[in-house]
């Protein structure tokens, strides 16, 4: 079989099964037992399937993924989370769409100790949305930065998805970690301009709602109480992996170890709730993992085939410059991204993105970085935006599904803004791993 035949059928076969609604995992376990038979020599191939399975999620490099969903489910179900939005709440005043504002200051937060987009907007949404449409605001300009800050968990680590990535492509974990901090914080930033610069030009997007002023202690105290320890996790993690103190998994431990500890000493940490953290945490990671089984198999499955140096080299020998080759990756990530879910974006488009990143010589942090932004996208681009339809599932049914996709539209111009930056300028991505990891 020619490789681009066996290409389509694997391709054919795995697009009719997502289409009909299969998920990602069966789907590509799916694919793994058809290619097994095909190219990997049938009852033999199958053997190896199995033992591809049980070698990819025994990878060591994949242990941090469940302490960062621990950190995030812990901080959600102990109410943490609802405290710190109650001290940010406190201390903003005194700028225009305030709530907006507060909704990307605290998820800028979450980020840094969650490590699931989806539960940062939808513990956002349920909280904050509808106190700002009682208030008047614009359903756009209450929905689209409660979305937005929800894609940016992906790159202010502790990130799950960060990990997977870099454990996929062969890129240095802590080294991804890190690169991933100052585009999300830039990302922060311009999202915090927009708001203010909208709801300064057209007051009636965000309007001014009397409530009762605190000074002193009172308005700063739940702020430091609250968000103060957060912080502290972030920096823990961090500092642990760069100073080389402890590794990826160390670090993540360590962290999932101070969010537990800060949830006791502040009294939250019930039975209940530590068993829907862990339940959650379980839930998730099974979930990731389950689909990680069906990665390496699929990578040599496609390598068996012919399918990954034949398109490799025909994109080689195709005379395309290589900001073409890297803005055809780009398009297919955004492409992709507005269909099917992020890591089944990995599986599918890596094993040939991989052999490209190394013949280029392109630096894998950060390549990694505008691959993990163009990810972010995915997130919020119709029509299968995974944060569309977590807002979908927070929103009153009065607001149109429309109204949804053009509350985040700004918001998908300003990430593909950020992709623009990082492309030109790759110190935005390299120089804090480069000052803390010396990479």
């Amino acid at each position: 079989m020619i490789w681009w035949q066996g290409l389509l059928l694997l391709f054919g076969i795995l697009t009719v099964l997502l289409l009909v609604g299969l998920p990602a995992g069966i789907a590509f376990l799916a694919i793994n037992l058809v290619g097994a038979l095909v190219f990997l020599g049938g009852e033999a191939g199958l053997m190896q399937t199995v033992r591809n399975g049980v070698a990819s999620i025994t990878n060591f490099s994949l242990t941090p993924i469940p302490f960062f969903i621990l950190m995030g489910e812990v901080l959600f179900h102990t109410g943490l989370a609802m405290k710190a939005i109650d001290g940010f709440d406190r201390a903003i005043r005194g700028v225009p769409a305030r709530l907006s504002v507060v909704a990307i200051v605290a998820g800028t937060v979450f980020s840094a100790i969650s490590g699931s987009t989806i539960a940062t907007t939808a513990l956002l949404g349920s909280l904050l949305l509808p106190e700002m449409l009682r208030r008047g605001y614009h359903p756009r300009m209450a929905m689209g930065p409660i979305m937005a800050i929800g894609g940016v968990d992906m790159l202010i680590p502790p990130s799950a998805i960060t990990v997977l990535l870099g454990s996929l492509a062969g890129i240095s974990i802590s080294g991804l970690l890190i690169a991933g901090v100052v585009p999300g914080l830039l990302l922060a930033v311009m999202f915090l301009g927009w708001i203010t610069l909208s709801a300064w030009r057209n007051p009636a997007l965000a309007p001014n709602f009397a409530r009762d002023e605190v000074e002193g202690w009172a308005r700063w105290g739940p702020l430091v109480v609250n968000v103060t320890p957060l912080v502290l996790i972030f920096v823990l993690v961090i500092a642990a992996m760069s100073a080389g103190w402890a590794t990826p998994t160390e670090s993540a431990a360590l962290g999932a170890l101070a969010t537990v500890i800060v949830s006791v000493l502040y009294r939250s940490l019930s039975v209940r709730a530590l068993a829907q953290s862990l339940m959650g945490t379980a839930a998730i990671s099974g979930v990731i993992l389950f689909i990680i089984i069906g990665a390496t198999t699929f990578s040599q499955i496609l390598s068996f085939s012919g399918a990954t140096n034949g398109l490799v080299a025909l994109v080689r020998e195709g005379g395309l410059p290589p900001w073409g080759v890297l803005a055809g990756m780009v398009v297919i990530l955004l492409i992709l991204g507005c269909f099917i879910d992020q890591v089944s974006m990995m599986l599918i488009t890596l094993p040939f993105f991989m052999p490209l990143v190394q013949f280029y010589g392109w630096d894998p942090l950060w390549w990694g970085v505008l691959y993990l932004i163009c990810m972010q996208l995915g997130l919020l681009t119709p029509p299968f935006g995974m944060l569309l339809f977590t807002m979908r599932s927070v929103a009153p049914a009065s607001i149109p599904t429309s109204e949804i996709f053009a509350a985040v539209t700004p918001y998908v111009l300003m990430g593909m803004l950020m992709v623009a930056l990082v492309w030109l300028l790759p110190p935005v991505a390299t120089w804090l791993p480069s000052l803390l990891l010396g990479k």
